[in-house]
């Protein structure tokens, strides 16, 4: 058998692996539109899951927002455990928005003074856009096209899970929920680790719900433990938060292994 030949079969399995990976994770019904951004200065497209009864009734409901939100991206298995723990009534209802990638390393790192850091991508540091683009443009346009209560959350993990922790701790009144798997807490010589007591000490009135954790991962467990130290010694009276330590669960396992547990606990205050 030649080389040539074992490289083409080689790349069809691969094919055919990532292909029946995609099949796990059917994507549910739901809507989607695109948004012309002037804070990023692109046009993003957004996908919006509704649980079933919604079209039955004229309440109005929380909305959870996550990046890495793409058909292609975290969107489905989100959206297919929150109908199944909504059905189950583990979960009150909730509206998915998932805000699908384009530049997924520039618009969910902060700056950083760590040239390290900076060969992750051409272009870093678009976090402040990107949180503007969705507090100034995304939460009106949802408010505008679905029945949405003030109540807000977000989730994702790794770089989205640091997007969420520097929300936290930088503009904290964007939501009432924080899910942050496996947060890159690393990025700029742990800053917002260093920092965070400073952040906490600044922190507004008005209770958030914050769950994290960390997997096995070294440069990144010993941030989110330290992180958790932290926020059990300052006992901030309107920060609720839960860390859970994984260390059984890979990088690469963890959003999934914790995705359950995680929605139960931050949106049932």
């Amino acid at each position: 058998m030649s080389n040539k030949f074992l490289i083409i079969l080689l790349s069809l399995l691969i094919t055919a692996c990532n292909n029946q990976a995609q099949q796990q994770d059917p994507i549910p019904t739901h809507d989607t539109f695109k948004i012309n951004s002037k804070a990023i200065g692109e046009t993003r497209t957004i996908n919006v899951w509704l649980p079933e009864d919604y079209a039955k009734s004229k309440d109005s409901l929380p909305v959870m927002y996550m990046p890495d939100g793409g058909t292609a991206e975290d969107f489905p298995h989100i959206a297919n455990t929150m109908n199944g723990l909504i059905k189950e009534n583990k979960i009150p209802p909730f509206i998915l928005v998932g805000i699908e990638n384009t530049v997924r390393r520039r618009d969910l790192s902060g700056s950083t003074e760590v040239e390290k850091d900076k060969e992750i991508a051409p272009v870093i540091g678009g976090a402040p856009k990107f949180r503007a683009f969705i507090k100034d443009e995304l939460f009106p346009e949802i408010n505008k096209r679905y029945r949405t209560k003030n109540t807000k959350g977000i989730i994702g993990e790794s770089l989205a899970g640091l997007f969420i922790m520097e929300t936290f701790m930088t503009q904290p009144e964007m939501f009432d929920y924080y899910i942050a798997m496996d947060p890159s807490l690393w990025w700029n010589n742990h800053y917002l680790v260093r920092t965070a007591k400073e952040h906490l000490a600044k922190f507004p009135e008005g209770k958030k719900r914050l769950w994290f954790t960390g997997s096995s991962a070294s440069d990144i467990a010993k941030h989110t433990k330290n992180l958790a130290k932290i926020l059990t010694t300052e006992n901030n009276k309107n920060v609720i938060f839960q860390y859970s330590n994984e260390p059984k669960e890979e990088h690469a396992t963890i959003y999934r292994a914790t995705k359950e547990k995680a929605l139960i606990w931050t949106l049932n205050p």
